[in-house]
């Protein structure tokens, strides 16, 4: 932090509310996340009550700019985890997994969801869906409107099912300043209507939950393809009410926006690289190809890296600008295509029909925001958050192209289920109520504002050091200006109103931007905006309190029906470990493959596959046998590749399998596959032979009452796993430890002094444990069940002396024949009578069941 930095304020200085509304819940933003989340919540709940607040008229917003579509998997040639795929390897393996598979599975319903609601997108002659493909994107799943008018098309029929529904009611021309808390609840927020809004002044609109559906942040830069109402102001709030924020460093910039020249400011046209996915491409001021060379898919590669190959083409030829050529589409495909974009490029000037397009990147999209669970939840209570104002975790570094339109349709629905599942307490008059105990009082300290005045240095500032290209030098000197600019307004007699409101949440998005981008920066000698480093936090000033940037990023959490798998591995293991103790096993095998100081790689698969190939491989038996092991194999691939993948079962653990049975099919990247290939397969061929060894002597003993069981002789940490393998034979489990049963063996009778003096001993100290008594001899017999054994194990007793053991016990307690048992003379030793055969090797010593993955060939 800068040695000058001043905090901003935690509330916005603003008139106390003089008129107030209620409702169940209120949403501030009126594009796709907003409008969603509303007619969602009042279809959820039939009697729920929504107020939508926007800052200007309900249609404006990003929603309606947007050009190229909305991605989702339709297309029968096309699978959700190559769309899971394109997205975390667009975000630079940043990505929450959790997150991207939520997108990606439900992302056809939410698609469906739009066109049920009126979205009218373009068809083929056939009636299905038009597909076209962006940039990151190995697969045609863009869905379009109008040609290149998707945002808007959907802005037109969201809005007009809004005004359709009377339980929601829209205040427009409304700023909101600031969330009203209760109990640091989030009870509702404060409203300034101006213009032409139908009130007048601050008021308060008052419900059991808050949804922030704000938008983005691009006003902070100088050029940008946001409307002039994307000045962070959900972020700001959020962070001021004690939100964190994730991924705020994470600003895409779009490659090809429309130079409009040196001088250009403000929003500008957004070439949608819906027509690069159409066959246009970018060439440099001295007409070279730049792109073919830098990325597998050339001009479609993902938006980071056409950004960064158009900054260094330009550093390269001395130029501000590229261009983008596609004047081989003729006439009539920009007509019926790209209209909306042919139209803007004509009002200035441009004919792409016959001339290059001039682009050059502009800041268009905040991969991160406020920190949100799968359902929207921030960690301010009754807050919720979605669309770009929020950070799911699913863009990652960078946004996957036509991502962001499916994320705010998917997290919206999921944020009225929430609401929906609460409706009890968002609608109770109480907690709306609440809101009201604690209202800024007139005059409050730690209120704030900054003069509209700083804006065009908080952009220039932004633009010159935080843009494309970044270095921890430039980084610090922006943050530097940036801390001035705060000191300088922080005495400033600000007028308060919408110029000083958005330029304190300019200041202060800018602010916690670049504190972040900066902590990045130092942990990596060369950073790039989508450089990869270590979760980590970032604390900024608001209001004297260090606020929380969240930069952590976890895992992909088993699911839960592997959970439960893995939590049965451990059944009668009397540690109670569950799944976590099969977890953390996998994770200690994966760390002898993958945990190399300085490297933490499979360097094979590294150098060898790229990073973005997908295969199907087959689990195969090599040899007849019966299975065990699938769920721990399947967790293997699932930790490796974070849960980018698919996988179909096709036996299950305890079946007999024969040679060349495909036992498990799993889909993911390449480079995930092989690298966690040996450990799934050390586990499944060495628990598969316990299994099989297993049955083998359970079926030696079919026709008898005897059962088949195991011994504590098991390898260093993994005797869960391979007494469940022995379960998956037919056989059962003796004790798993030292602890859950007490077996008195001759040693402990020598210390003791006896049988019955040490099952007294035992009796004294541990009275409700299971005993067992070990005995070599005929003649130890009687002693032992005198003293009180419950089972007595028959240590390498010969056919005759067992036969001999169970007509002198006569069911007074349990058998086990243990030592020098064959498989040869299982059947006899269990036609004597005794209750168990207790076989050490079927743990220490079976041969592995080979079973190999084969990875299919590529079409």
């Amino acid at each position: 932090m800068s040695e000058r930095q001043a905090p901003l304020p935690r509330r916005l200085t603003a008139p106390a509310p003089g008129w107030s509304v209620e409702a169940d819940v209120v949403i501030v933003g009126s594009g796709i996340a907003g409008l969603s989340t509303a007619l969602r919540y009042v279809e959820l709940d039939p009697t729920g009550r929504v107020v939508l607040v926007t800052k200007d008229v309900l249609s404006t917003g990003s929603t309606r700019w947007a050009q190229g579509g909305i991605a989702a998997v339709v297309d029968p040639s096309d699978a959700p985890v190559a769309h899971m795929v394109d997205t975390v390897v667009a975000g630079r393996e940043l990505c929450a997994p959790e997150a991207v598979r939520t997108l990606v599975t439900e992302g056809p319903d939410a698609l469906h969801w739009l066109i049920d609601r009126g979205t009218s997108f373009d068809r083929t002659t056939a009636g299905e869906l038009a597909l076209t493909r962006e940039g990151g994107h190995r697969a045609r799943r863009i869905a379009h409107a109008g040609g290149d008018a998707t945002g808007a098309e959907i802005q037109r029929a969201l809005s007009d099912a809004v005004k359709a529904e009377p339980r929601v009611e829209l205040i427009e021309h409304a700023f909101v300043p600031d969330l009203l808390l209760g109990n640091g609840v989030a009870r509702g927020v404060t409203v300034h209507v101006m213009g032409e809004g139908e009130r007048d002044g601050v008021g308060a609109a008052r419900a059991g939950a808050v949804v922030l559906a704000t938008g983005g942040i691009g006003q902070a830069f100088a050029s940008t393809t946001n409307p002039e109402v994307s000045t962070g102001d959900g972020v700001a709030l959020g962070l001021r009410a004690g939100a964190s924020a994730r991924d705020l460093e994470f600003v895409q910039f779009h490659p090809t926006v429309l130079w409009l020249g040196a001088d250009a400011r403000g929003q500008q046209p957004l070439i949608s690289e819906a027509v690069r996915g159409e066959g246009a491409f970018l060439v440099d001021a001295a007409g070279r190809r730049f792109m073919r060379d830098r990325h597998e898919l050339a001009d479609l590669a993902p938006r980071d890296v056409v950004a960064q190959g158009i900054a260094e083409a330009m550093a390269a030829t001395g130029a501000d600008h590229v261009f983008l050529d596609a004047r081989h589409f003729g006439a009539r495909m920009w007509q019926e295509r790209f209209p909306t974009i042919l139209a803007s490029c004509r009002k200035h000037g441009i004919d792409p029909v016959t001339d290059l397009i001039p682009v050059a990147p502009a800041a268009h999209y905040a991969s991160g925001g406020l920190t949100t669970d799968l359902h929207g939840a921030t960690d301010v209570p009754g807050l919720y958050a979605v669309g770009e104002v929020a950070c799911t975790g699913v863009h990652g570094a960078n946004r996957l192209a036509s991502n962001s339109l499916l994320e705010s349709v998917v997290f919206a629905h999921r944020v009225a289920e929430r609401l929906a599942q609460h409706a009890a307490t968002v609608a109770d008059p109480a907690s709306r109520a609440a809101g009201a105990a604690e209202e800024p009082p007139d005059g409050d300290p730690s209120s704030g504002l900054v003069s509209p005045t700083v804006v065009p240095h908080v952009r220039a500032a932004m633009s010159r050091y935080v843009g494309v290209v970044r270095d921890a030098e430039g980084l610090e000197r922006a943050l530097r200006e940036l801390d001035a600019l705060a000191v300088d307004s922080a005495n400033a007699d600000a007028e308060p109103g919408t110029p000083a409101w958005e330029a304190t949440n300019l200041l202060t998005v800018a602010r916690t931007l670049t504190a972040a981008a900066l902590h990045r920066a130092r942990r990596l000698p060369a950073c790039r905006p989508t450089a990869r480093t270590e979760p980590t936090n970032v604390a900024v000033l608001i209001g004297g309190k260090a606020m929380s940037v969240d930069r952590s990023r976890g895992t992909a959490r088993l699911p839960d029906h592997l959970l439960a798998e893995l939590a049965e591995v451990t059944k009668g293991d009397v540690r109670r470990r569950g799944a976590e103790a099969v977890e953390r096993l996998i994770a200690d095998a994966l760390d002898e493959d993958l945990d190399c100081e300085g490297i933490g790689a499979d360097v094979t698969t590294d150098a060898t596959i790229p990073a973005a190939q997908i295969r199907t491989a087959d689990v195969v038996a090599r040899a007849d046998g019966v299975v065990a092991g699938l769920p721990l194999a399947e967790a293997v691939f699932w930790m490796v590749a974070d849960g980018i993948m698919e996988v179909e079962r096709h036996a299950a653990d305890g079946d007999r399998v024969r040679r060349g049975d495909v036992l498990m099919t799993v889909t993911a990247r390449t480079r995930h596959l092989l690298t966690a290939e040996r450990t799934a397969l050390n586990l499944m061929t060495h628990l598969s032979g316990v299994a099989t060894a297993t049955r083998a002597w359970v079926d030696a003993v079919a026709r008898t009452r005897a059962r088949v069981r195991d011994s504590r002789k098991t390898h260093l940490g993994l005797r869960s796993v391979e007494k469940y393998a022995v379960r998956c034979g037919g056989g059962v489990n003796h004790r798993f430890g030292l602890c859950d049963a007490a077996l008195i063996k001759d040693n402990h009778v020598l210390a003791a002094g006896g049988v019955a003096e040490a099952v007294r001993a035992v009796r004294a100290v541990y009275p409700d444990v299971p005993l067992e008594v070990e005995v070599d001899r005929i003649e130890q017999i009687e002693p032992a069940l005198a003293a009180g054994a419950e089972e007595i194990l028959l240590d390498n007793f010969s056919v005759p002396e067992l036969r001999e053991a169970v007509a002198l016990v006569k069911g007074r307690a349990r058998l086990e024949s243990s030592g020098g048992l064959t498989l040869s003379v299982a059947s006899r030793v269990a036609e004597t009578g005794v209750d168990y055969l207790a076989v050490g090797a079927l743990t220490h010593s079976s041969p592995a069941l080979d079973i190999a993955l084969d990875l299919r060939e590529s079409h």
